[in-house]
């Protein structure tokens, strides 16, 4: 439970609302206890036949004998400190003078000036009371929980920003790892389960016990050691609950496991749903998902056998207790004894009017107890679902901004990789001992197999990666001593997969550049060959949503969009992985003639198989297994490098086809 307390310690930057519902809370509880006590003035008074007036003078007479019979006996036993029973007898006699004065002044300054009423109007006056007590209740109750919606919400929106905040920290790497449905269950499912974990916290949990507490409170003032000898089943039941709240925590983790399996067959297969038509592997999928919802229905079912044994053992607990008093209650009050075999309950005898008050009292606790017993496990897996919640919040990300960062001017020398190597997991090396010098301004090519490492090498620069060992210098630099908003903030990248927002043309290219104006994109616009399309083939233009990933536009259309961002940019490092690998030979040529003028002046990494792009480059960079092979024009590679010469001839080969 220790994180779901961090959880709720999220409440404590509102505490005028957490105040506000406690007080609320506090009220309920009160005039709960408050209406079942009128049990007392019901049946002592009003169905008797009496007035107020009567009663209450008749309990000034009793109470005034009994300090006048304490006095005598004390006078007889030698004094208040003669021995341990004349100091009971003291301590008794000083209750009851307490009690004499409170009714001595109930009657004189209450009863008598404005209560002395006939029977009928008493039993009139006790029905409204009721009433109006219940009234109230009600008007707090309504207090209570719309303050406790308010600071239950405002704790898990806080949470949740917190979340999104620290996901978009982790590396790049560990998206890779856990996948977006892990993530989207968390976001979703998990912060709902924490979010009604919140409300029944502060809202039941701290009313429901307040309502124990003043109806256990009413029966400790009729006598605490029949109270106590009544919840003589307490221990074993507070014993079973433990164990069961650990079962119940345990399954609601695994629940939710599971629910984060599912969240990943849905993203996967909607994501992918070209390919699944295009294979017929409709069957497959929904085979796919039953097996993970069936495993979902069997936890489920966990979950709900567990619960369905919380509330009959309250209920048991509830009922065991009332047993073990009307037994008890009875023995005492129809043989006027104050004790149980050798166990003294009480004083003095108990009259039967107040032994209805306190099985008054503890009846009104089994309502409390029932609503318990339904929040004991939202509140598990509200437990469970905070463990999961702050297991992501509590995990640093390994690339991080230095404690004391140097100053990264604009690139204008030199890009090094000084013997770099990196592997994502240790027995799998990706580069091995890897060194190149690009200088300023200058257009290198990485081909290579798939799998060679081309795209690992152009990740390091961006730093979505840092390497095993070895370093990446930018103009003498090491860049894991820059912050990484200055890094960044001098590359452009365009990536094979295009990634447009389900947003405007005109925000998927201010993306480059937030603070751009609006002539500033539909320049960069024109620059990429982009305006045209926009103006002439969209419904509204620069305003025209392109839907999510962009999958109202074309290939083509796509990453000429992107690449209008990146050049609203003005990177002084551009990165072109497969930039032009999913396009059309149209769309390829018009990206192209943006390319040789945009390339121009900066430093720019290309990872390309394609002749057309290799064209651009000033040397071209070849790669297999993690290492460089050799470096050098489109030339001297052919006439040196047999590695390279098969890779030209085999794509030669496809161009021709």
């Amino acid at each position: 439970m220790n994180n779901f307390g961090r959880s709720l310690k999220l409440a404590l930057r509102y505490r005028w609302t957490l105040v506000g519902s406690v007080l609320a809370a506090l009220a309920v509880a009160v005039l709960w206890g408050g209406n079942i006590g009128a049990v007392y003035p019901l049946v002592e008074i009003s169905l008797k036949g009496e007035t107020l007036r009567n009663w209450s003078e008749r309990q000034v007479d009793g109470y005034r004998k009994q300090v006048a019979d304490d006095d005598a006996e004390l006078a007889r036993l030698g004094g208040p400190d003669a021995s341990n029973a004349a100091r009971h007898l003291a301590a008794s006699r000083e209750s009851h003078a307490a009690m004499l004065r409170l009714f001595t002044w109930l009657d004189e300054r209450v009863i008598v000036p404005y209560l002395d009423l006939s029977p009928f109007a008493t039993l009139v006056l006790v029905i409204g009371v009721l009433l109006v007590g219940t009234l109230i209740k009600s008007v707090f109750l309504v207090i209570n929980q719309v303050l406790v919606t308010r600071l239950s919400s405002l704790a898990v929106m806080d949470l949740r920003k917190e979340f999104f905040r620290k996901s978009l920290r982790c590396d790049l790497g560990r998206f890779t790892a856990d996948g977006t449905g892990e993530l989207m269950s968390r976001f979703t499912y998990d912060m709902e389960n924490l979010l009604s974990a919140h409300t029944e916290f502060y809202g039941k949990l701290v009313r429901e016990p307040l309502k124990m507490l003043a109806c256990l409170a009413g029966a400790a003032f009729v006598s605490w050691r029949l109270l106590l000898f009544s919840m003589i089943l307490a221990p074993p039941a507070v014993y079973l609950i433990r164990k069961l709240a650990k079962a119940l925590k345990r399954a609601n983790r695994k629940l939710m496991e599971e629910m984060s399996e599912m969240y990943e067959i849905i993203d996967e297969t909607f994501q992918g749903i070209k390919v699944v038509k295009a294979f017929t592997m409709e069957r497959h999928e929904r085979r796919r998902f039953h097996e993970s919802n069936k495993e979902f229905y069997k936890k489920s079912m966990r979950i709900g056998r567990y619960d369905a044994l919380t509330r009959p053992l309250t209920e048991v607990l509830g009922i065991g207790t009332i047993c073990v008093a009307l037994l008890a209650g009875a023995y005492l009050v129809l043989n006027q004894a104050t004790h149980i075999g050798f166990i003294k309950l009480s004083n003095e005898p108990i009259s039967l009017s107040m032994m209805f008050v306190f099985y008054g009292m503890l009846a009104g606790t089994s309502d409390p107890a029932r609503k318990l017993s339904e929040v004991f496990s939202r509140l598990q897996r509200g437990a469970a679902a905070a463990d999961r919640i702050y297991q992501l919040l509590d995990r640093e990300p390994t690339v991080v901004n230095p404690a004391k960062p140097v100053n990264l001017p604009r690139h204008a020398r030199d890009l090094v990789f000084e013997n770099v190597s990196f592997a994502y997991t240790p027995d799998r090396p990706v580069l091995e001992n890897v060194s190149l010098a690009i200088r300023a301004g200058e257009t290198i090519a990485i081909v290579g197999p798939n799998g060679c490492g081309k795209s690992t090498l152009a990740n390091l620069v961006p730093r979505f990666f840092d390497p095993t060992s070895g370093r990446v210098l930018l103009d003498g630099v090491d860049i894991r001593d820059a912050r990484m908003q200055d890094l960044r903030g001098q590359i452009g990248i365009v990536a094979q997969e295009t990634l447009l927002f389900d947003d405007t043309v005109l925000n998927n290219i201010r993306y480059g550049s937030p603070r751009a104006t609006r002539e500033q994109v539909v320049a960069a616009a024109e620059q990429a060959h982009a305006h045209r399309f926009i103006e002439e083939k969209l419904s509204a233009g620069y305003e025209t949503v392109v839907g999510e990933r962009g999958n109202k536009l074309s290939g083509g259309q796509r990453q000429r969009i992107a690449l209008a961002r990146a050049i609203l940019r003005d990177p002084a490092i551009l990165i072109l992985d497969e930039a032009t690998s999913q396009v059309d030979l149209e769309s390829e040529q018009v990206i192209h003639r943006v390319l040789e003028r945009f390339v121009r002046d900066r430093t720019t990494v290309i990872i390309t198989h394609r002749l057309s792009t290799l064209a651009l480059a000033d040397r071209i960079v070849v790669m297999n297994a993690g290492q460089i092979l050799d470096v050098g024009t489109h030339a001297e590679l052919l006439g040196r490098c047999e590695f390279y010469r098969r890779l030209h001839e085999l794509q030669f080969h496809d161009a021709a086809a």
